[in-house]
């Protein structure tokens, strides 16, 4: 039974409806988005020409996914205090994307990751190496997406059935596919505005609505949580406090998110599509306020979920803790507002994963077509073509990799892609913006070795075997039931991993003898300056 359909007073046609007027809208301004759309530059990176307060729209727009928004809601609603830590975690990170990565990344860069690895290393492998992180990390979060929406349709607009859901997923991949294909990366900026601006006005409003049911007292708001959930909801340890092993597990956990937001490609891509460092520093300064500012909004939304709908309703609702805001928003304003903040949180998972394709297939076009491939001799025609095929056949293993995936738990694809993104990319974007000795040989074993780790200790972690069988249910919480190969220990393997991938970096430098100084020394000038970069500003 559906969320939708099985809560009274729900109007799932209206939710659909409000959908449809959405995809519409968005569909047009993609259209007309695809008009300037003709040089590589702006089927990447939208011709540099967002400003730096549209960017950072934007990038808060690609980041708050329906995760950032059902699940933490839902986690808070439950867990108190230990699901806020989520969404300490996830803006915490955007300091390590501002302080440390943004601006450098901007300067030496032209359009991906590989761009700055190649600056100062052998273009081919390093490009080849880049490529396979990048599409790795994306498509663990795109399947996650996916398969993410088969649940949400469910949940939220009433359509239940096997065939239901992956008729659903089928669409949201060909809308998706059709965002990518004719507006680049213009149309989808443009389309994760709108969406972050409608995410955040829902929130808001249901922020103010939720306090205003407790005289804008947060000390009532909270007490009225502890009388229906118990006073553990404002006690660290309700969801990770239990064991020694729960409480390395928020560790790994918390390390994989702050370091993994400043390797995620889609999120570094975002970097590009500004005119200058200046604007790629402001973009980040905005997304922070925007998603600090959500992250606020979210911990009134999960008391408040907690406090009117309750823990126990929240916990045996179709889709679990995913259900509270829905419920909350069905409590305050009927079907209206569950028809909006069913619209809203589809529109997430649609941005967002318009946002990841169009990032694998600009890597792959780009780094492994034009530059390995075609070694640099290939029309800017020709590679956005070829980024258009790839878009299509990475949108068509998602859809199919969503299907297959709907029914299971998808929790460990999210804190895989984050893993990844921590474990193969961030040590070695670092070691190449500030490591003079940094060479090849370290950035192919920090990639593919961490890459490696990563992959080897999450397919043996709980996440995927070996959980109890939980008593309500009869499932277990793994991705595979009924069997246990599990011998690591966490969900999580950043805690492992991320260190693991620094050391194999410095390793793979140290025994090789490869060293280019005098690069590293232009790269230094570039990244600091903005000197050389395309188009660059130097005042």
């Amino acid at each position: 039974m559906s969320l939708a359909a099985g809560v009274e007073g729900s109007n799932s046609t209206l939710n659909i409806i409000i959908f449809l007027v959405f995809v519409a809208i968005t569909l047009v301004i993609v259209f007309r988005a695809s008009r300037n759309t003709k040089t590589a530059s702006d089927y990447y990176a939208a011709g540099r020409a967002f400003t730096g307060p549209q960017n950072g729209i934007a990038i808060s727009g690609d980041y708050l996914s329906a995760a950032s928004f059902l699940g933490i809601a839902g986690a808070i609603a439950v867990n108190g205090y230990d699901g806020f830590l989520y969404s300490v975690g996830f803006l915490v990170a955007w300091l390590v994307a501002l302080l440390l990565v943004a601006e450098l990344l901007r300067n030496t860069g032209k359009f991906t990751m590989g761009d700055v690895l190649a600056f100062r290393m052998k273009q081919t492998p390093v490009r080849a190496a880049a490529a396979v992180s990048t599409l790795a990390v994306s498509f663990f979060y795109l399947l996650a997406q996916m398969a993410g929406a088969g649940g949400l349709v469910n949940l939220l607009l009433g359509i239940s059935g096997e065939a239901g859901q992956d008729v659903v997923i089928a669409v949201v991949g060909v809308i998706m596919i059709v965002y990518v294909l004719i507006g680049g990366m213009k149309g989808t900026t443009w389309v994760q505005i709108i969406k972050a601006a409608l995410l955040i006005i829902g929130a808001f409003a249901m922020t103010l609505w939720v306090l205003g049911k407790y005289g804008f007292n947060l000390s009532s708001l909270f007490q009225a949580a502890v009388d229906k959930g118990g006073a553990a909801l404002l006690d660290p340890g309700k969801q990770y406090g239990k064991t020694g092993t729960t409480k390395l597990d928020f560790l790994s956990l918390g390390i994989a998110l702050v370091l993994g937001t400043a390797g995620l490609p889609h999120v570094l891509m975002r970097f590009y599509t500004v005119p200058t460092a200046r604007d790629a520093r402001r973009s980040v300064v905005w997304a922070i306020v925007l998603i600090g500012v959500f992250y606020l909004f979210t911990l009134v939304l999960g008391y408040g979920a907690g406090a009117i709908v309750g823990p126990d309703k929240i916990s045996k609702a179709p889709g679990t803790t995913n259900a509270a805001a829905p419920l909350l928003a069905l409590e305050l304003g009927g079907p209206v507002l569950l028809g909006f903040i069913s619209a809203v949180a589809f529109a997430t998972i649609l941005a967002v994963v318009a946002g990841l394709t169009i990032t694998a297939s600009a890597s792959f076009a780009h780094d492994v077509y034009a530059s390995v491939i075609k070694k640099g001799k290939v029309s800017t025609g020709g590679e956005v073509r070829v980024a258009r095929i790839t878009a299509l056949v990475i949108g068509a293993l998602a859809i199919a990799g969503g299907i297959l995936a709907k029914s299971q738990n998808v929790a460990f694809l999210v804190a895989l892609a984050f893993a990844v993104a921590a474990s193969a990319n961030l040590p070695t974007i670092l070691y190449s913006l500030f490591w003079k000795r940094f060479n090849t040989q370290g950035a192919l074993w920090s990639i593919y070795g961490g890459l490696l780790v990563t992959i080897v200790l999450i397919v043996f972690s709980p996440a995927v075997s070996g959980k109890p069988v939980d008593a309500k249910t009869g499932k277990s919480a793994s991705m595979i039931q009924g069997v246990d190969f599990h011998w690591f220990p966490l969900d999580n393997p950043g805690l492992v991993s991320i260190p693991a991938a620094f050391l194999l970096g410095w390793l793979g430098t140290v025994l090789s003898k490869e060293r280019n100084p005098e690069k590293y020394a232009e790269m230094e000038v570039r990244a600091l300056t903005g000197a050389g970069a395309e188009k660059a500003v130097t005042h």
